[in-house]
């Protein structure tokens, strides 16, 4: 084993046994967690089950005359069963049979030791083996079995065979009907899959063509499992997905999932078991490869949606992600201990972003749920992961007036980390450069034309690439947004209301900032955009809408529960080195037809392609329009369709400044300039990519040897987890992960950490489980 990888393996251990050696004493708080509104219903306690009814969505019980049996199954009476009644059999080959007309479909029944294996068919295609075993004598019921989200509008048949085994067993297993769930849908809610380009199939042919004459191409292939809220790769087989509490079609243990681990090559999908509710939720990696996911909300039970899910508290959470490097999965999750690893604060809707020592800046937020900010919710507080002692806080939040002056519309701040360390931040129309060393703020010209770039008038920001040939000399990009005023209420906003096209770039320089702003308009306004940045230096605008804000279930006008409406379905594309005015193309761009509005994600892959997700402008899971979206679409720039620049023998770890040499290999005919790139793909959730970021790295190449310099300092790269790309006549090769820096821990202060937790409280809201007449909205 590599040294490197042992220290950086001792490391996280150190790490977790220093968090490990502090507890924390609880108290509880009088003030409430909501301040929104939920559904009729929804607070009701009730014994807890998988089962759930989406609107626009209908259940068929077992009993109904649309499902087909054949063989001996048994009628089961118990009031644990939807209708009170299953389904059962025991028979090997009985078969069912149900004809539904939708684009989805769900299986409920019951899981334990006596259930075993079944083949399910739709349309006669090939079966699948779905395994109803459970290790437990008690049964879990109104089980979700079997669900495919994915069918084209139409009618289907879904055929169940009971294979009446499982591993280990001699034994006959049973299988049982409780109930089907049918997303109905409409004819145009999916592509026709033969009219879409495949990325995957790239003749020898096309290998050989310009990249001026090949074409963009968009693929709709997978399915998340749970929503796709929050967004971040952490491998080069593997993405991350977090989503809030909700009645996802993934379970785990009985219960839905709101977190899962995404095989970017087979599409399937791993639920992890998170413990607390990650609702708005931030995240970033550390200087040791860890990732954080940081906030969220109290406890589901009388506030989000269904009773009893049996989620902890979110809002003080730290949960914790190990490097998970490996193509298996199987020993990867989350951790979260609330007694020894928490915030000092609650945060919801807060910005993290990694620091130039590799540690992280927590960044604002709201105290409790609701929609928009204000002078009672605010949190208008930095905090450190791990906890320092700084400016006198011995590991307690620190005030940042800007969070302040920022009300209304001040949730998820933009944030980036500077080159000369210091963060630049905007939220709601203002902007400032923050030197947390010092703890002073320098106060940044306003955003042009009165528009509001953060939750709910929500644009979305990049830092565009860094340079060695202009001494990395910063310059922000800022998107989309909105200018309705942050003080009117909601019942005077509309969903119809336009948001803006916006484009504003500031050069982060005492010369540049004394010149302002720059302005400049996408082709089509967007609210709640994503801007992703490619190897190539572009950056791609995707999802968001034409009109409305963010959240849910506010304004006027809604849309299903949507803030928002006319969802954009065109990318564009943009060149920041262009000329001003001519930086904007959608020209060869493909179209989608899934709309991407509030809780959408996009995020460049290490293949070099876009992965787009999610979409969930609703309260819980939802088939009403603009309903749950779990389907994935990948976006393939046309270098995808090109033979590509290889690179082999790259270490796994660059330190500062460090020289290293590498294999490439450069197709013919590529003779144009070389780039070699470093990228963070940052944690994408609300149109937030606060880690993104690109850096141009010295090289220079003889024959078949390349040479790269690492990043000069942590300033310009913050040390954590990175990819390479080999950049040749705009073509990348595949991204290699690397670890940038020593591959340490972040700086732990004990004495700060411990002060922490003997000054803040365990999962305050906690305590307010069952609470009458709490409320929450977005």
């Amino acid at each position: 084993m590599a040294v490197w990888r042992l220290k950086r393996i001792v490391a996280i251990h150190i790490f977790i046994l220093l968090v490990n050696v502090f507890a924390a004493s609880a108290s509880e708080s009088g003030i409430s967690a909501w301040n929104g509104h939920t559904t009729p219903g929804s607070t009701t306690p009730t014994a807890f089950t998988p089962f759930y009814v989406p609107p626009g969505a209908k259940a068929y019980d077992s009993f109904s005359p649309l499902i087909q049996y054949t063989g001996d199954w048994e009628t089961v009476y118990s009031s644990g069963y939807y209708h009170k009644s299953i389904q059962s059999t025991n028979q090997k080959g009985a078969t069912i049979s149900f004809t539904f007309k939708g684009t989805g479909i769900e299986w409920f029944g019951t899981c334990d030791r006596n259930h075993g294996i079944a083949y399910v068919s739709i349309d006669g295609r090939e079966h699948r083996a779905v395994d109803a075993y459970h290790d437990d004598d008690i049964p879990l019921k109104q089980q979700r079995i079997f669900w495919d989200f994915n069918l084209a509008y139409g009618t289907h048949t879904i055929r169940i065979t009971n294979v009446a085994h499982r591993k280990g067993s001699s034994q006959h297993t049973f299988c049982d009907i409780d109930a089907f769930v049918v997303t109905r849908g409409v004819g145009s809610k999916h592509q026709d899959q033969s009219s879409i380009q495949s990325s995957q199939q790239v003749s020898s042919f096309l290998a050989t063509q310009s990249l001026e004459s090949l074409q963009w191409a968009l693929t709709q292939k997978g399915t998340t499992g749970v929503h796709a809220m929050q967004l971040a790769i952490i491998s080069s087989s593997h993405a991350l997905i977090v989503d809030k509490v909700e009645h996802n079609p993934l379970t785990i243990s009985g219960h839905p999932a709101w977190g899962a681990l995404y095989n970017l090559h087979t599409h399937a999908i791993k639920p992890l078991n998170m413990k607390s509710n990650s609702f708005c939720a931030g995240g970033t990696f550390l200087r040791n490869g860890t990732l954080i996911n940081v906030g969220g909300n109290p406890i589901v039970e009388g506030h989000t949606s269904s009773a009893d899910f049996g989620d902890l508290d979110g809002l003080q959470a730290i949960r914790i992600l190990p490097p998970c490097d490996s193509d298996s999965v199987d020993d990867c999750g989350m951790y979260e201990n609330h007694f020894r690893i928490r915030m000092a604060s609650p945060r919801w809707y807060n910005t993290v972003v990694r620091l130039s020592d590799g540690s992280a800046m927590i960044i604002g937020g709201s105290k409790r749920g609701g929609w928009m900010n204000n002078a009672t919710t605010n949190n208008p507080t930095i905090e450190y992961y791990p906890p320092k002692n700084i400016h006198g806080s011995n590991g307690l939040p620190i005030q940042l007036d800007f969070l302040v002056r920022t009300l209304n519309s001040n949730l998820f701040p933009i944030a980036f980390s500077l080159p000369d360390g210091r963060i630049f931040m905007a939220a709601n129309r203002d902007a400032i450069i923050y030197d947390w060393e010092r703890n002073e703020e320098r106060r940044l010209p306003r955003i042009p034309n009165g528009i509001r770039v953060t939750y709910p008038m929500a644009g979305t920001a990049l830092l565009l690439p860094l340079s060695p040939s202009n001494h990395y000399q910063p310059e922000v990009l800022i998107c989309g947004g909105s200018n309705v005023p942050d003080d009117k209420a909601s019942y005077a906003i509309s969903s119809q209301d336009p948001a803006s096209s916006q484009c504003s770039r500031l050069v982060l320089t005492d010369k540049g900032i004394n010149n302002g702003w720059q302005v400049e308009s996408m082709p089509q306004a967007r609210i709640m955009p994503d801007a992703v940045l490619l190897p190539t230096g572009n950056v791609l605008v995707v999802n968001g809408a034409g009109t409305g804000i963010s959240g849910y279930g506010n304004v006027l006008h809604q849309v299903g529960a949507s803030n928002a409406d006319h969802p954009v379905l065109t990318p564009t594309l943009y060149n920041p080195l262009a000329a001003h005015g001519s930086r904007f193309s959608s020209a060869g761009l493909p179209s989608s037809s899934i709309p991407r509005l509030y809780h959408s994600v996009a995020t460049l892959t290490p293949a070099g392609d876009v992965m787009i997700a999610g979409s969930n402008p609703n309260l819980d899971r939802s088939e009403i329009k603009y309903g749950t979206e779990y389907r994935v679409e990948w976006l393939s720039p046309p270098y995808m369709q090109m033979k590509r620049p290889e690179l082999s023998g790259l270490v796994a770890q660059i330190n500062f400044g460090e020289e290293v040499r590498v294999h490439v290999t450069v197709p013919l005919g590529n003779q144009g300039e070389e780039k070699v790139v470093l990228m963070d793909l940052g944690y994408v959730t609300h149109a937030n990519h606060a880690n993104t970021r690109l850096v141009y790295l010295e090289c220079s190449r003889v024959d078949d040897v390349l040479r790269i310099v690492g990043p000069p300092d942590g300033g310009v790269y913050p040390p954590g987890p990175g990819w390479i790309y080999y950049v040749v006549d705009r073509v990348p090769s595949i991204g290699i992960k690397v670890m940038i820096g020593d591959g340490e821990s972040p700086p732990v202060d004990k004495d700060a950490w411990e002060n922490l937790l003997e000054n803040s409280a365990v999962d305050q809201y906690g305590h307010l489980k069952g609470v009458k007449g709490a409320d929450v909205s977005e």
